[in-house]
């Protein structure tokens, strides 16, 4: 087990500050455009291909980094850059994410390579759990999954919302419900390969921020996927059934897509801090350089304290994150619900610091001609996905208590 630490090391410390310099000379003059266009900057997430960022290789490296911080580095310094484009760039994670935590070793190897392509070629994934009428409460998927044993396929129904995306990915993870009667007990995630009939993109979202990330409906129209795609295999299914059927409860039988959002949780926080990094950096050289009546206004202490919040609040939110993640990487559990915690201070964080950023550069931080209203609009999103503020609550609260609170 490795030893917690504050210090990144050599490595570590080598691979943020290439991303920063990918996130500050790449990411950051396009963010402005691809967030007025709100379309998917492919040329960037091509680029990213080109150099390791956008890679299979480059995500297992970071993910496997025993010192647990691997992810939240690299996520802190690409959503620093600009959150929209970053959210395009780490969104198919999410899905490789799904893969690692309930796939088999073949299932891994075989689907997590498509969902990055090559740098000449590049693809996206996406995962598909939310539902019109199922966002937080996860046991209201109506997207049903039903096999029929003399194809051995699995025929998937249903809509599914809120996808990262979703309709323009070569590979997507779909959550369905296999056995209606035993609620989110009764669910297992899907592989649908590239060109699968059926499946179509329905409504794409038009979005308060991170707008370069494209977010849409998957429609699942009698979609049908050979067995070897439900992740975990159907025999495994079978015996986590049958123990839910039994009323019992084990670790094994996690519902599949609490399991993603669990391995994901710090790494969404690291993602809020990078933003909440990047508006306070702008807000506290503006005030150095802001001059009103003979001063900077840093001088005053009203701005002053509110950017000493402002850090104190960043720095407190990254060692949530960094300890979520540390205690992840080695098989610690959450039993205080550290991960839920961590996304939970980090969003709140963000959402707070980008507000205080905007006051900070008064009428200029309402306008487009400064970047902190649209990191404020990107912030918005981090109190909402992966899990809302008040069911991250929800998660510790019965976590410390032990009790069943609604």
């Amino acid at each position: 087990m490795s030893t917690f630490s504050l210090d990144p090391g050599a490595d570590q410390l080598a691979v943020r500050d290439w991303l920063h310099g990918f996130a500050a000379d790449v990411m950051r003059p396009a963010a402005a455009e691809w967030d007025e266009r709100e379309e998917t900057p492919w040329p960037v997430i091509q680029e990213a291909a080109k150099l390791g960022i956008y890679s299979l290789d480059f995500y297992a490296q970071q993910y496997f980094d025993p010192s647990g911080v691997g992810i939240p580095i690299a996520m802190e310094e690409l959503f620093w850059g600009d959150a929209g484009i970053g959210l395009s760039i780490v969104g198919t994670t999410l899905a490789a994410v799904a893969v690692l935590a309930n796939g088999t070793d073949e299932q891994i190897g075989t689907w997590a390579p498509q969902m990055f392509g090559t740098p000449d070629d590049v693809k996206v994934a996406a995962f598909c759990s939310s539902e019109p009428d199922a966002g937080s409460d996860v046991s209201a998927l109506r997207t049903r999954a039903v096999y029929d044993e003399a194809a051995d396929e699995w025929v998937l129904n249903g809509t599914k919302t809120w996808a990262t995306n979703g309709g323009i990915a070569a590979v997507h993870v779909v959550v369905a419900t296999v056995d209606p009667a035993l609620g989110a007990r009764g669910q297992a995630s899907f592989v649908v390969p590239p060109g699968t009939a059926g499946l179509s993109q329905g409504q794409k979202f038009k979005k308060h921020g991170i707008r370069a990330s494209h977010t849409a409906e998957v429609v699942l129209d009698s979609v049908r996927v050979p067995g070897h795609c439900l992740l975990g295999g159907k025999e495994k299914l079978d015996e986590r059934l049958a123990r839910a059927r039994e009323g019992t409860r084990s670790g094994k039988g996690r519902n599949a897509a609490m399991a993603t959002f669990e391995a994901s949780r710090p790494a969404v926080g690291a993602q809020a801090i990078g933003i909440a990094r990047a508006a306070y950096e702008v807000a506290l050289d503006y005030a150095k350089t802001r001059v009103q009546f003979g001063r900077p206004i840093i001088d005053n202490q009203g701005v002053a304290f509110q950017l000493a919040d402002m850090k104190t609040r960043i720095d407190a939110a990254r060692l949530l994150v960094w300890r979520a993640s540390w205690m992840a990487a080695n098989n610690q559990p959450f039993t205080a619900a550290e991960g839920s915690m961590s996304k939970l201070y980090a969003g709140e964080t963000a959402k707070w610091v980008t507000a205080q950023a905007m006051q900070i550069l008064g009428g200029n931080g309402f306008t487009r001609e400064y970047p902190v209203e649209r990191m404020h609009r990107d912030s918005a999103i981090y109190s909402i996905f992966e899990g809302t503020s008040e069911i991250q609550r929800l998660v510790i609260a019965r976590a410390i208590s032990g009790m069943p609170i609604r």
